[in-house]
Protein backbone atom coordinates (compact mmCIF):
# COMPACT_ATOMS: atom_id res chain seq x y z
CA UNK A 1 0.00 0.00 0.00
CA UNK A 2 1.26 3.34 -0.97
CA UNK A 3 1.33 5.51 1.83
CA UNK A 4 0.16 9.17 0.03
CA UNK A 5 -0.72 12.48 1.03
CA UNK A 6 -1.23 15.37 -0.97
CA UNK A 7 2.15 17.13 -1.25
CA UNK A 8 0.61 20.53 -0.99
CA UNK A 9 -0.58 19.39 2.89
CA UNK A 10 1.63 20.86 5.62
CA UNK A 11 4.34 19.15 7.22
CA UNK A 12 3.69 15.27 8.29
CA UNK A 13 6.04 13.08 9.84
CA UNK A 14 5.98 9.62 8.16
CA UNK A 15 7.31 6.86 10.14
CA UNK A 16 8.01 3.05 8.56
CA UNK A 17 6.98 1.40 11.39
CA UNK A 18 10.00 -1.00 11.47
CA UNK A 19 11.83 2.28 11.93
CA UNK A 20 9.44 3.28 15.16
CA UNK A 21 10.90 3.51 18.86
CA UNK A 22 10.26 0.22 20.31
CA UNK A 23 7.66 1.60 22.81
CA UNK A 24 5.17 1.94 19.76
CA UNK A 25 6.15 -1.87 19.05
CA UNK A 26 5.84 -3.21 22.57
CA UNK A 27 2.10 -1.16 22.30
CA UNK A 28 0.60 -2.65 19.38
CA UNK A 29 2.06 -6.41 19.91
CA UNK A 30 -0.67 -6.35 22.71
CA UNK A 31 -3.23 -5.70 20.45
CA UNK A 32 -2.81 -7.20 17.05
CA UNK A 33 -0.61 -9.84 15.40
CA UNK A 34 -0.16 -7.32 12.27
CA UNK A 35 2.23 -4.60 12.70
CA UNK A 36 0.79 -1.26 10.92
CA UNK A 37 3.02 0.41 8.13
CA UNK A 38 3.78 3.87 9.45
CA UNK A 39 2.96 5.78 11.96
CA UNK A 40 2.26 9.37 11.01
CA UNK A 41 2.55 12.43 12.68
CA UNK A 42 0.67 15.46 11.15
CA UNK A 43 1.51 18.95 12.02
CA UNK A 44 -1.52 20.78 11.61
CA UNK A 45 -5.31 20.25 11.22
CA UNK A 46 -5.27 20.46 7.73
CA UNK A 47 -2.52 17.75 7.28
CA UNK A 48 -4.77 15.19 9.62
CA UNK A 49 -7.80 15.98 7.45
CA UNK A 50 -5.97 15.14 4.30
CA UNK A 51 -4.74 12.12 5.77
CA UNK A 52 -8.40 11.08 6.73
CA UNK A 53 -9.74 11.90 3.30
CA UNK A 54 -7.03 9.63 1.85
CA UNK A 55 -7.77 6.52 4.15
CA UNK A 56 -11.70 6.99 3.54
CA UNK A 57 -10.99 6.94 -0.20
CA UNK A 58 -8.23 3.89 -0.35
CA UNK A 59 -10.21 2.48 2.58
CA UNK A 60 -7.40 2.32 4.80
CA UNK A 61 -7.70 1.47 8.50
CA UNK A 62 -6.07 3.81 11.06
CA UNK A 63 -6.19 4.09 14.98
CA UNK A 64 -6.02 7.74 16.49
CA UNK A 65 -3.68 8.17 19.34
CA UNK A 66 -1.57 10.91 20.83
CA UNK A 67 1.58 9.32 22.42
CA UNK A 68 0.58 5.70 23.07
CA UNK A 69 0.47 5.57 26.31
CA UNK A 70 -2.87 3.88 26.50
CA UNK A 71 -2.60 2.20 22.65
CA UNK A 72 -2.53 -1.44 24.17
CA UNK A 73 -5.89 -0.64 26.14
CA UNK A 74 -9.09 -2.09 24.54
CA UNK A 75 -10.26 -5.12 22.43
CA UNK A 76 -7.57 -7.19 19.34
CA UNK A 77 -7.43 -5.63 15.67
CA UNK A 78 -6.92 -7.99 13.11
CA UNK A 79 -4.79 -5.14 11.03
CA UNK A 80 -4.69 -1.52 11.01
CA UNK A 81 -2.73 -0.17 8.16
CA UNK A 82 -1.97 3.45 10.02
CA UNK A 83 -1.27 4.93 13.01
CA UNK A 84 -2.00 8.64 13.38
CA UNK A 85 -0.76 10.83 15.96
CA UNK A 86 -2.36 14.00 16.85
CA UNK A 87 1.19 14.63 19.21
CA UNK A 88 2.27 17.72 17.21
CA UNK A 89 -1.59 19.17 17.17
CA UNK A 90 -0.57 20.68 20.80
CA UNK A 91 -1.53 23.99 20.48
CA UNK A 92 -3.59 26.20 23.65
CA UNK A 93 -6.41 27.48 21.44
CA UNK A 94 -7.67 30.02 23.81
CA UNK A 95 -7.35 30.25 27.81
CA UNK A 96 -10.33 31.95 29.14
CA UNK A 97 -8.55 33.15 32.59
CA UNK A 98 -11.52 34.85 34.38
CA UNK A 99 -14.15 32.95 32.49
CA UNK A 100 -11.99 29.43 34.27
CA UNK A 101 -11.71 27.54 30.83
CA UNK A 102 -8.92 26.57 28.46
CA UNK A 103 -9.32 25.28 24.54
CA UNK A 104 -6.48 23.07 23.59
CA UNK A 105 -5.43 20.97 21.10
CA UNK A 106 -6.19 17.46 21.55
CA UNK A 107 -2.03 17.05 21.50
CA UNK A 108 -0.78 18.74 24.43
CA UNK A 109 0.25 16.57 26.98
CA UNK A 110 -1.98 16.50 30.96
CA UNK A 111 1.39 17.72 32.17
CA UNK A 112 2.04 20.71 29.47
CA UNK A 113 -1.20 21.99 29.78
CA UNK A 114 -1.11 21.99 34.30
CA UNK A 115 2.16 23.34 33.64
CA UNK A 116 0.70 26.53 31.83
CA UNK A 117 -2.07 26.46 34.06
CA UNK A 118 -0.17 26.79 37.39
CA UNK A 119 1.06 30.46 37.42
CA UNK A 120 -2.47 31.43 36.63
CA UNK A 121 -3.42 29.16 40.28
CA UNK A 122 -5.78 26.97 38.12
CA UNK A 123 -5.71 23.84 37.50
CA UNK A 124 -7.59 20.53 35.31
CA UNK A 125 -8.83 18.17 38.33
CA UNK A 126 -8.01 14.93 36.86
CA UNK A 127 -5.68 11.88 37.69
CA UNK A 128 -5.22 9.97 34.69
CA UNK A 129 -2.42 7.46 34.10
CA UNK A 130 0.85 8.74 32.72
CA UNK A 131 0.07 12.25 33.24
CA UNK A 132 3.74 13.66 31.84
CA UNK A 133 3.29 11.74 28.41
CA UNK A 134 -0.63 11.11 27.98
CA UNK A 135 -2.56 13.80 25.61
CA UNK A 136 -5.67 15.54 26.60
CA UNK A 137 -7.43 13.55 23.74
CA UNK A 138 -6.54 10.29 24.42
CA UNK A 139 -7.45 10.90 28.41
CA UNK A 140 -10.96 11.60 27.05
CA UNK A 141 -10.92 8.89 24.82
CA UNK A 142 -10.17 6.43 27.30
CA UNK A 143 -12.48 8.30 29.76
CA UNK A 144 -9.52 8.06 32.16
CA UNK A 145 -10.35 9.99 35.31
CA UNK A 146 -8.71 8.73 38.27
CA UNK A 147 -9.14 9.62 41.98
CA UNK A 148 -10.13 13.27 41.64
CA UNK A 149 -13.62 12.13 40.23
CA UNK A 150 -14.71 11.93 44.27
CA UNK A 151 -14.82 15.69 43.98
CA UNK A 152 -14.90 16.60 40.31
CA UNK A 153 -16.98 13.90 38.43
CA UNK A 154 -15.33 12.25 35.49
CA UNK A 155 -14.14 13.47 32.44
CA UNK A 156 -17.06 14.17 30.46
CA UNK A 157 -18.13 16.29 34.00
CA UNK A 158 -15.73 18.82 32.81
CA UNK A 159 -15.57 18.67 29.12
CA UNK A 160 -17.62 21.32 27.47
CA UNK A 161 -16.46 21.60 24.12
CA UNK A 162 -14.96 19.51 21.43
CA UNK A 163 -13.90 19.40 17.75
CA UNK A 164 -13.71 16.03 16.07
CA UNK A 165 -12.32 14.59 12.35
CA UNK A 166 -15.02 12.21 11.62
CA UNK A 167 -14.14 9.08 9.02
CA UNK A 168 -14.47 10.61 5.81
CA UNK A 169 -12.31 13.51 6.86
CA UNK A 170 -15.53 16.38 8.08
CA UNK A 171 -14.90 18.28 10.82
CA UNK A 172 -17.75 18.59 13.36
CA UNK A 173 -17.83 20.60 16.63
CA UNK A 174 -20.21 20.30 19.89
CA UNK A 175 -20.54 22.02 22.65
CA UNK A 176 -19.43 25.60 23.38
CA UNK A 177 -16.49 27.59 25.38
CA UNK A 178 -18.90 28.19 28.18
CA UNK A 179 -19.66 26.66 31.29
CA UNK A 180 -23.16 27.05 31.12
CA UNK A 181 -24.31 25.90 27.24
CA UNK A 182 -26.97 23.51 25.55
CA UNK A 183 -25.93 24.39 22.44
CA UNK A 184 -26.49 21.24 19.76
CA UNK A 185 -26.25 17.31 20.36
CA UNK A 186 -24.17 16.45 23.15
CA UNK A 187 -21.57 14.11 21.38
CA UNK A 188 -18.85 15.03 24.20
CA UNK A 189 -20.26 12.00 26.26
CA UNK A 190 -20.47 9.94 23.19
CA UNK A 191 -17.02 10.09 22.21
CA UNK A 192 -15.76 10.24 25.74
CA UNK A 193 -14.56 6.49 26.22
CA UNK A 194 -15.45 5.59 22.49
CA UNK A 195 -11.37 4.67 22.24
CA UNK A 196 -11.01 6.52 18.98
CA UNK A 197 -13.90 4.44 17.52
CA UNK A 198 -16.38 6.78 15.82
CA UNK A 199 -13.93 10.28 15.48
CA UNK A 200 -10.53 11.88 15.89
CA UNK A 201 -10.77 14.64 18.41
CA UNK A 202 -8.47 17.62 17.41
CA UNK A 203 -9.61 20.37 20.09
CA UNK A 204 -11.23 20.10 23.80
CA UNK A 205 -12.63 23.13 25.90
CA UNK A 206 -12.79 22.05 29.25
CA UNK A 207 -13.77 23.86 32.65
CA UNK A 208 -10.90 24.58 35.20
CA UNK A 209 -10.73 24.81 38.70
CA UNK A 210 -8.50 27.38 40.94
CA UNK A 211 -5.76 25.50 43.17
CA UNK A 212 -6.53 25.35 46.73
CA UNK A 213 -4.61 27.22 49.37
CA UNK A 214 -4.14 23.90 50.93
CA UNK A 215 -4.03 20.10 50.47
CA UNK A 216 -3.26 17.55 53.12
CA UNK A 217 -2.94 13.25 52.09
CA UNK A 218 -4.25 11.03 54.99
CA UNK A 219 -3.88 7.39 55.49
CA UNK A 220 -6.05 5.64 57.52
CA UNK A 221 -4.86 1.70 58.09
CA UNK A 222 -6.73 -1.14 59.67
CA UNK A 223 -9.08 -4.59 58.89
CA UNK A 224 -11.37 -4.55 56.42
CA UNK A 225 -14.35 -4.57 58.30
CA UNK A 226 -13.13 -1.31 59.71
CA UNK A 227 -12.04 0.54 56.89
CA UNK A 228 -15.29 -0.83 55.19
CA UNK A 229 -17.11 0.98 58.17
CA UNK A 230 -14.45 3.78 57.73
CA UNK A 231 -15.84 4.17 54.01
CA UNK A 232 -19.87 4.32 54.64
CA UNK A 233 -19.13 6.53 57.55
CA UNK A 234 -17.20 9.14 55.14
CA UNK A 235 -19.67 9.18 52.61
CA UNK A 236 -22.46 9.76 55.04
CA UNK A 237 -20.34 12.83 56.56
CA UNK A 238 -19.50 16.09 56.28
CA UNK A 239 -15.69 15.04 55.73
CA UNK A 240 -15.84 15.63 51.66
CA UNK A 241 -12.12 14.79 50.48
CA UNK A 242 -10.96 16.09 46.37
CA UNK A 243 -10.20 11.90 46.50
CA UNK A 244 -10.38 9.12 48.83
CA UNK A 245 -9.78 5.13 47.59
CA UNK A 246 -9.47 1.81 49.01
CA UNK A 247 -6.44 0.05 49.03
CA UNK A 248 -5.65 -3.68 48.69
CA UNK A 249 -2.68 -4.72 51.68
CA UNK A 250 -0.50 -5.97 48.89
CA UNK A 251 -0.44 -2.35 47.47
CA UNK A 252 0.27 -1.01 51.20
CA UNK A 253 3.14 -3.28 50.95
CA UNK A 254 4.42 -2.01 47.47
CA UNK A 255 4.00 1.37 48.61
CA UNK A 256 5.71 -0.15 52.09
CA UNK A 257 2.56 0.86 54.44
CA UNK A 258 0.91 -0.71 56.81
CA UNK A 259 1.68 -4.55 58.57
CA UNK A 260 1.12 -7.22 55.40
CA UNK A 261 -2.61 -7.46 56.62
CA UNK A 262 -3.61 -3.65 56.94
CA UNK A 263 -6.18 -2.33 54.52
CA UNK A 264 -6.44 1.27 53.68
CA UNK A 265 -7.88 4.08 52.94
CA UNK A 266 -6.22 7.05 51.66
CA UNK A 267 -7.83 10.52 51.37
CA UNK A 268 -7.19 13.58 50.19
CA UNK A 269 -8.41 17.07 51.08
CA UNK A 270 -8.11 20.70 49.07
CA UNK A 271 -9.57 24.09 50.40
CA UNK A 272 -9.30 26.77 52.61
CA UNK A 273 -7.03 26.14 55.79
CA UNK A 274 -10.14 26.13 58.12
CA UNK A 275 -12.41 24.08 55.84
CA UNK A 276 -9.53 21.17 56.33
CA UNK A 277 -8.65 21.57 59.67
CA UNK A 278 -12.77 20.84 60.48
CA UNK A 279 -12.58 17.87 58.06
CA UNK A 280 -9.47 16.45 59.39
CA UNK A 281 -11.23 16.43 62.91
CA UNK A 282 -14.07 14.86 61.95
CA UNK A 283 -12.33 12.48 60.23
CA UNK A 284 -9.59 11.69 63.25
CA UNK A 285 -13.14 11.26 64.89
CA UNK A 286 -14.49 8.96 62.72
CA UNK A 287 -11.06 6.46 62.94
CA UNK A 288 -10.67 6.89 66.81
CA UNK A 289 -14.25 5.26 67.12
CA UNK A 290 -13.21 2.59 64.55
CA UNK A 291 -9.85 1.66 66.31
CA UNK A 292 -8.21 3.12 62.78
CA UNK A 293 -4.64 4.06 62.69
CA UNK A 294 -4.25 7.80 60.50
CA UNK A 295 -1.17 8.97 59.70
CA UNK A 296 -0.41 11.53 57.29
CA UNK A 297 1.41 11.44 54.31
CA UNK A 298 2.75 13.43 51.93
CA UNK A 299 1.28 14.39 48.42
CA UNK A 300 3.74 12.01 46.26
CA UNK A 301 2.29 9.12 47.59
CA UNK A 302 -0.54 9.76 44.90
CA UNK A 303 2.24 9.77 42.26
CA UNK A 304 3.88 6.46 43.85
CA UNK A 305 0.08 4.75 44.26
CA UNK A 306 -0.79 5.17 40.16
CA UNK A 307 3.09 4.09 39.44
CA UNK A 308 2.37 0.86 41.57
CA UNK A 309 -0.07 -0.02 39.92
CA UNK A 310 0.97 0.35 36.03
CA UNK A 311 3.82 -1.50 36.60
CA UNK A 312 2.49 -4.63 36.60
CA UNK A 313 1.97 -7.12 33.63
CA UNK A 314 -2.17 -7.03 33.24
CA UNK A 315 -4.24 -4.28 34.56
CA UNK A 316 -8.35 -4.24 34.18
CA UNK A 317 -10.80 -1.70 35.05
CA UNK A 318 -13.64 -2.85 37.49
CA UNK A 319 -17.09 -1.14 38.62
CA UNK A 320 -19.29 -1.68 40.98
CA UNK A 321 -21.77 -0.01 43.71
CA UNK A 322 -19.82 1.70 46.45
CA UNK A 323 -21.43 0.03 48.96
CA UNK A 324 -20.01 -3.33 47.44
CA UNK A 325 -16.28 -2.26 47.06
CA UNK A 326 -14.65 -3.58 49.71
CA UNK A 327 -16.45 -7.03 48.92
CA UNK A 328 -14.85 -6.89 45.54
CA UNK A 329 -11.44 -6.43 47.11
CA UNK A 330 -11.45 -8.99 49.14
CA UNK A 331 -13.01 -11.12 47.00
CA UNK A 332 -10.20 -10.39 44.91
CA UNK A 333 -7.44 -11.01 47.22
CA UNK A 334 -9.07 -14.16 48.40
CA UNK A 335 -8.98 -15.53 44.39
CA UNK A 336 -5.44 -14.46 43.90
CA UNK A 337 -4.01 -15.04 47.71
CA UNK A 338 -3.00 -11.71 47.75
CA UNK A 339 -1.34 -11.61 44.72
CA UNK A 340 -3.36 -8.74 43.19
CA UNK A 341 -3.32 -4.64 43.99
CA UNK A 342 -6.10 -2.82 43.83
CA UNK A 343 -7.13 0.93 44.17
CA UNK A 344 -11.29 1.46 43.92
CA UNK A 345 -12.40 5.29 44.21
CA UNK A 346 -14.77 5.49 47.48
CA UNK A 347 -17.86 7.03 46.55
CA UNK A 348 -17.85 6.07 42.32
CA UNK A 349 -16.93 2.38 42.80
CA UNK A 350 -14.57 2.43 39.95
CA UNK A 351 -10.91 1.34 40.47
CA UNK A 352 -8.11 -0.60 38.92
CA UNK A 353 -7.07 -4.21 39.51
CA UNK A 354 -3.48 -5.26 38.62
CA UNK A 355 -1.61 -8.18 38.31
CA UNK A 356 2.07 -9.89 38.78
CA UNK A 357 0.99 -12.54 35.47
CA UNK A 358 -1.55 -13.15 33.23
CA UNK A 359 -2.35 -17.11 34.61
CA UNK A 360 -5.77 -15.91 36.52
CA UNK A 361 -7.72 -17.13 33.61
CA UNK A 362 -10.24 -18.11 35.76
CA UNK A 363 -10.00 -16.10 38.19
CA UNK A 364 -10.55 -13.16 35.78
CA UNK A 365 -14.37 -15.04 34.81
CA UNK A 366 -14.82 -15.09 38.60
CA UNK A 367 -14.36 -11.87 39.10
CA UNK A 368 -16.25 -10.50 35.95
CA UNK A 369 -19.43 -12.66 37.35
CA UNK A 370 -19.35 -11.41 40.46
CA UNK A 371 -18.88 -7.79 39.50
CA UNK A 372 -21.84 -8.17 36.88
CA UNK A 373 -24.28 -10.68 39.53
CA UNK A 374 -24.16 -6.91 41.76
CA UNK A 375 -24.53 -4.65 38.81
CA UNK A 376 -21.11 -3.57 37.93
CA UNK A 377 -18.26 -4.49 34.82
CA UNK A 378 -14.53 -6.15 35.02
CA UNK A 379 -12.99 -4.84 31.88
CA UNK A 380 -9.12 -5.73 30.95
CA UNK A 381 -7.15 -2.63 29.88
CA UNK A 382 -3.48 -3.90 29.37
CA UNK A 383 -2.96 -7.18 28.71
CA UNK A 384 -0.94 -9.64 26.43
CA UNK A 385 -2.05 -10.52 23.32
CA UNK A 386 -2.52 -14.27 24.38
CA UNK A 387 -4.95 -13.12 27.13
CA UNK A 388 -7.31 -11.06 25.45
CA UNK A 389 -7.23 -14.16 22.53
CA UNK A 390 -8.55 -16.16 25.52
CA UNK A 391 -10.72 -13.60 27.51
CA UNK A 392 -12.75 -10.79 25.76
CA UNK A 393 -11.57 -7.57 27.52
CA UNK A 394 -14.99 -5.96 27.94
CA UNK A 395 -17.37 -8.49 28.32
CA UNK A 396 -20.41 -6.00 28.35
CA UNK A 397 -23.46 -8.07 28.78
CA UNK A 398 -25.98 -4.98 28.03
CA UNK A 399 -28.69 -4.27 25.73
CA UNK A 400 -26.89 -1.45 24.34
CA UNK A 401 -25.17 -2.77 21.78
CA UNK A 402 -27.45 -2.69 18.43
CA UNK A 403 -27.38 0.92 19.42
CA UNK A 404 -23.81 1.02 19.59
CA UNK A 405 -23.64 -0.73 16.50
CA UNK A 406 -26.12 2.08 14.79
CA UNK A 407 -23.86 4.44 16.13
CA UNK A 408 -20.87 3.53 14.68
CA UNK A 409 -22.32 2.77 11.27
CA UNK A 410 -23.49 6.31 10.87
CA UNK A 411 -20.42 7.79 12.27
CA UNK A 412 -18.00 5.47 10.72
CA UNK A 413 -19.62 3.77 7.51
CA UNK A 414 -16.58 2.27 6.42
CA UNK A 415 -15.11 0.68 10.06
CA UNK A 416 -11.95 2.31 9.27
CA UNK A 417 -11.17 3.83 12.91
CA UNK A 418 -10.00 1.50 15.57
CA UNK A 419 -11.58 -1.74 13.72
CA UNK A 420 -12.83 -4.18 16.43
CA UNK A 421 -11.54 -2.29 19.51
CA UNK A 422 -14.46 -1.60 20.93
CA UNK A 423 -17.21 -3.04 22.93
CA UNK A 424 -18.99 -6.14 20.94
CA UNK A 425 -16.29 -5.99 18.57
CA UNK A 426 -17.18 -2.44 17.13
Amino acid sequence: MALVVDPGTQNIDLKAWQYCHPHWHRQMERISRQSPEALLVPHSRAALTEIFRTAHREKITIIPCGNGTKLAWGGLTPKVDWLVSTRQLNRIVDHAVNDLTITVEAGITFAELQNHLRPHKQYLPLDPSFPNQATLGGIVATADTGSLRQRYGGVRDLLLGITMLRADGTLAKAGGKVVKNVAGYDLMKLLTGSHGSLATITELTFRLYPIQEQSQTILMLGSSAQIRQAQGQILNSVVTPAAADLLSPRLLQQLQRGTGEDWGLLLRFEAIRESITAQLQELDAIGQRLGLVSQPENFNLWEQLRDALSGEKVSAKVGILSDQSMALLQYIETLTNGQAIARIHCKSGLGIIAFPHDQFLRQFRTIRDFCQAHHGFFTILDAPYRLKQQFEPWGYPGDALPLMRRIKQQFDPQNILSPHRFVGGI
